[in-house]
Order: C-alpha cells, then sequence, then structure tokens
C-alpha cells in the first residue's frame, strides 16, 4: 500500500523517484525504496536506460493507455509518484494524465443487445457528443462505419473490427474493445512435471503471473495482450501455460522453421498433448492440427507483389480459440492485415521489446492488444532466472593495404571493408582458444566473412540457405556438446534455443540496429550450471564507420545496465600468443 508521507513542497531526499517536466522518471537503484518504487511506476512507465545507478522511465500516452486498459486511473498514478518522487512534482505534468488515460474507454467497441455469440455487426458508441461527432467526420472511417436512425454510435462490420481500432488509435483514441470472442473448439492442454524429458518443471512465478495477467477476469475487454520478457526467460512457457489455461485450438506464429521445431518439442516435452495434435506449417511441411505453428515467413508469401497471400488461409482453417505472436516486435505488416480481420479470436504477443523498427507500437497495441506484463532484464538476472553477462567491445586496426580503400570508398562499402576487416579472423580464433570451456556462437552478417571462418575453424556454418534439416542436425550437436563452436549468420537472431551457448563472438552486425544486439544478447543469456557468466565480445574496425555503429549498441547495452569495457588489440599482439591472451581476460 503507498504511503504518503510528503509535505506539500517539501523534498525526501530518501525517496528513489525524481519527476521531470518532461514526463521522464529517474530512479536511484541505491535508495532505500527503489524496488517498490519500481514495482509502482513500471504499470504506467515505459523502461528506456537501466545502467548502473539511475534508471530512466518515461510516461508516454501509449504507456498511460496500457495503464488504463490494465485498470490504472491517473489518480492512481499521482499518487504512486507522489508517494516515491524525492522533490515536488513540476506543474502540469499530473495534469495532462487525466485527459490522456481518460481517452481509453470513451469508446467502446460492444455487440448489439441480444446479439449471438459472435454477431455479424458491432456497435462503436461514446456517450460523449463531441467524440461521436469527430469520429463521423473522419474520412479515413468513413468506409468502415454507419450511422443510422435508432441507436447511439455507429455500426460496423465484424470484419472491419480491427481496422477500425487500429485507425481511431492513430487518431488518438485507443478503443476499449469489449466484444466478444469466439471460444474456439475446446483443447485440453495440460502442462506435465515432471517434463518428458525426465527433469523437474513447473513454470516460474513471472511465467504464471504473465499468463495470468493477460488472462484477467476472462470476461469482456480481457484475454488477450502482450507480454514483455527479456531473451532467454522463458516466454515460450508463458505461451503454453497461457494455453493451459485456455484450453482451446491453438495457432502459434513465430520467427523461422527452427523456432517452429522448438516450439513443437517443447510442447512435446512440457504439455500432455500427443504428437497427432500438434502440426508444422512451413515451407516443408503444410499441415493443420489443433495446435498448428507456423512461420511469418510462409503467411507472408506470395507468388508476386500482386497477388493475394495464398496462405491466409490457415487463420481459417480451425475454429481457433488463441492465436499466439511469437516476437510480436517483429509482425510483417501484411499479417496486421489479416490480425485486423481476426479480432474475434483471443491472442498473446510475446516480446523481449515492444520497440518496432517501423515505429508501429500503437498497431500492435490495437490489433494484439496491450501490454500486460513487464519485467526488466536486471530483475530477472538478480534472481538467477537469466546469466550474468559480460559484454566487450575489441577495436581492430585497420590493416594498412585497406586503408585508401576504405578512405575512398562510398558509405556502404566503409562499413563492408570495415565488417570484414581480415583482423578479425585472428582475433576469433584467440577468443576461442582463451575460452576453452565455453559454448560458442560466432555470428556475423556477410556471408562470405562467415563461409571464411567456418573454414578456418573447422566448424560448421548456418545461414539462410542451409536446408532445415542441416541446420536442426548442428543445432542438435550443439546441444550435445559434440560440437562446441559454431558459426551463424542472421538466422541465429531470433528464436533460437541453445540454452548451453555461454559465449557469442559478434564479427559483423545490421548497422548499430539495437533491436539486433538485444536479440543476439539473448542467445547467451540462459541461466549456465554453477551460475557460470556469458560473454559476449563485438569486435569493432578502430578509425572508421563502424565504430559510429558499435557505439550506440554500446549505449544500448550499458542503458541496461550490462557490464561494457571497450579493449584495444594491435596485429603484432595479435601475432604474440601471451599478450593476446591477457588482453582478453
Amino acid at each position: 500500500m503507498l504511503k504518503n508521507r510528503r509535505e506539500p513542497g517539501a523534498a525526501v531526499m530518501e525517496n528513489p523517484l525524481i519527476v521531470q517536466s518532461d514526463r521522464t522518471l529517474l530512479l536511484d537503484v541505491h535508495a532505500p525504496r527503489a524496488e517498490e518504487a519500481r514495482s509502482a511506476i513500471l504499470p504506467f512507465a515505459e523502461l528506456e536506460k537501466s545502467p548502473e545507478h539511475i534508471h530512466t522511465y518515461r510516461i508516454t500516452p501509449l504507456s498511460l493507455w496500457n495503464a488504463a486498459s490494465a485498470g490504472y486511473t491517473p489518480e492512481g498514478v499521482t499518487a504512486a509518484l507522489n508517494e516515491f518522487t524525492r522533490y515536488a512534482i513540476p506543474s502540469g505534468v499530473t495534469e495532462g494524465f487525466s485527459d490522456t488515460m481518460a481517452r481509453y474507454g470513451k469508446i467502446r467497441l460492444v455487440a448489439g443487445e441480444g446479439a449471438e455469440e459472435l454477431p455479424n455487426e458491432l456497435f462503436l458508441v461514446s456517450e460523449d457528443e463531441a467524440i461521436a461527432r469527430e469520429i463521423g467526420a473522419a474520412k479515413i472511417l468513413d468506409k468502415y462505419l454507419v450511422k443510422g436512425p435508432g441507436f447511439s454510435g455507429f455500426k460496423l462490420k465484424f470484419t472491419d473490427r480491427g481496422s477500425v481500432k487500429r485507425e481511431l488509435i492513430r487518431l488518438g483514441w485507443p478503443v476499449q474493445d469489449e466484444a466478444p470472442f469466439a471460444k474456439g473448439e475446446p483443447l485440453d492442454i495440460r502442462l506435465k512435471d515432471p517434463a518428458s524429458s525426465g527433469r523437474p518443471f513447473a513454470p516460474r512465478d513471472y511465467q504464471v503471473e504473465a499468463a495470468k495477467a493477460v488472462l484477467g477476469s476472462g470476461g469482456p475487454g480481457s484475454g488477450y495482450g502482450v507480454v514483455v520478457l527479456p531473451c532467454g526467460s522463458g516466454k515460450t512457457v508463458v505461451g503454453m501455460a497461457f494455453m493451459s489455461l485456455l484450453k482451446t485450438n491453438t495457432l502459434i506464429l513465430t520467427t523461422n522453421v527452427a523456432a517452429v521445431h522448438q516450439w513443437m518439442e517443447e510442447l512435446l516435452d512440457k504439455t500432455e498433448l500427443k504428437k497427432e495434435e500438434i502440426a508444422e506449417y512451413t515451407g516443408d511441411s503444410k499441415s493443420v492440427a489443433p495446435v498448428t505453428v507456423a512461420t511469418y515467413q510462409i503467411i507472408t508469401w506470395r507468388p508476386d507483389k500482386a497477388a493475394d497471400f495464398p496462405h491466409f488461409k490457415l487463420f481459417r482453417e480451425r475454429p481457433w480459440g488463441l492465436i499466439i505472436y511469437d516476437e510480436v516486435h517483429l509482425l510483417p505488416a501484411p499479417v496486421f492485415r489479416v490480425t485486423a480481420e481476426l479480432q474475434a479470436v483471443r491472442r498473446l504477443g510475446l516480446t523481449a521489446t515492444l520497440v518496432r523498427e517501423d515505429g508501429a507500437e500503437d498497431a500492435v497495441f490495437s490489433l494484439v492488444g496491450p501490454k500486460r506484463y513487464d519485467v526488466p532484464w536486471k530483475d530477472l538476472e538478480g534472481k538467477g532466472w537469466i546469466a550474468e553477462a559480460f559484454c566487450t567491445e575489441i577495436r581492430l586496426e585497420l590493416p594498412g593495404h585497406l586503408k585508401i580503400p576504405y578512405a575512398v570508398a562510398a558509405p556502404r562499402e566503409k562499413y563492408r571493408l570495415a565488417s570484414e576487416n581480415p583482423l578479425k579472423e585472428e582475433a576469433v580464433v584467440e577468443l576461442i582458444q582463451n575460452h576453452p570451456d565455453d559454448q560458442i556462437l560466432v555470428i556475423g552478417q556477410y556471408l562470405s566473412q562467415l563461409d571464411s571462418l567456418a573454414k578456418l575453424l573447422k566448424v560448421p556454418l548456418i545461414t539462410g540457405k542451409t536446408p532445415n534439416t542441416e541446420r536442426e542436425k548442428i543445432y542438435n550437436a550443439f546441444k550435445k556438446g559434440e560440437v562446441r563452436v559454431i558459426v551463424v549468420s542472421r538466422v541465429a537472431n531470433f528464436a533460437i534455443d541453445l540454452p548451453d551457448a555461454s559465449m557469442a563472438i559478434q564479427v559483423s552486425g545490421s548497422f548499430g540496429s539495437r533491436q539486433e544486439e538485444a536479440q543476439r544478447l539473448g542467445r547467451i543469456l540462459r541461466p549456465k550450471d554453477e551460475g557460470r557468466s556469458s560473454w559476449f565480445y563485438t569486435l569493432v574496425s578502430r578509425y572508421t564507420v563502424e565504430e559510429d555503429f558499435a557505439a550506440n549498441r554500446q549505449q544500448f547495452l550499458a542503458e541496461q545496465g550490462y557490464k561494457y569495457s571497450i579493449q584495444h588489440w594491435t596485429a603484432e599482439e595479435l601475432a604474440l600468443p601471451a599478450p593476446q591472451a591477457e588482453a582478453a581476460k
């Protein structure tokens, strides 16, 4: 319970929170009530940075709408800030909360009285005449909404439910969706303990909390939403826990075939589903069962740009009661079209970050659902649920014979020349030798560079061209310890479960992408035996554009609270084993 100990205008120096006029919140993690304050602000503020001493949160319209959808009030938000703020809250900050949060719920989407379970028409209603008139005047909504006599609001087709919600959130009006959901065909999904592997299994407390947070009351306005958890924290288990609560036919969409197979393996290992109740729908196999796992790629495939998407039919193959969008921050734009139509199905989005490269976070909110649960990386690391990671950037000189070609190259070619610095191969060899007990991923972007490294190291190479059967063999050999090092392209960025990987060497990346950095780091964050740490090395060419992009990634990792250091290795040191070994410690 919040205890308001503040006198008006007085500073309470032991309090952990500083509220600023731009709606950023600075949390002093060393203050006595820091953890209590973190829990209080997490429902309505998004974590932006979490380095060693001061964590930064930001209050945005979307974060306030997320809070409103979870039942928080402007008064509750203000009370939390007043409870923990060190200094007086700047004027004007809290006054805006009511206006912003009040927008959620001003427009409701409902079924008509006495309508069947899934009616053909829905009603968009608002008790505020000015808002109703604003909606009626929005040209973008003309093709969806019909104003008619005898009812308050607008009629729309059931299939336009998602499209209307997305257009309204773009206009600054998040819709409170209270229209009914299809129950889906029943399916008795139960979790096992122990798992089929013989290992004890029970969802962790935060995984259970996340699933229950999305389920909510089970009534109108609940049963859908997004869960934000760090890479390596077991988002798949959250999905399975949610499936066990709903007990219905489920369609799972994920990023690649390897991820499809991992979902299937996890379902067979940790639930009582039978093999014939789980199907794969990919480029390799197109089967449908009560639980079907598909890739975004197959769903969005079409013969040419003018053609329809033939595999959209999967969404109508069975009476689905649940759709799980794995890595929802990567949801392709064409799938938004389908999610707009599939608003009658309960849905769960799983992600490590709500940041989308296309800025479509509001589309995720309106079409998949609001954020229902969120836990920062460092919280789970502190509890031992993910491994402690040490991040090191190693800067290497560009060889003399490449300096002139680099100087006169076009910008994109400069990046490639720097990325493929031949000294990186020697550095990779040294790092692997200096970590004899680690399972290692060598990750990069350029196939010629990766092919050369794989041949040099005499280890397997996995790229987008590697057949899925071959990928599975390599992954399994790595999991069994038969292979200690594998070289991988960007296919390893997403949803690859290699729990024993304890070290990653990044030789090239996508122009400083923070999203990619999070995903690559996530490959090595699974908790290790005996509490062993993980190691994340990035190789960068000194005095090149690669340093600029690396600075963006470095800032991101530091903001998330990871220990980050920089080392400089010279060509001479790489040629000498002793100094090199010392430098890598």
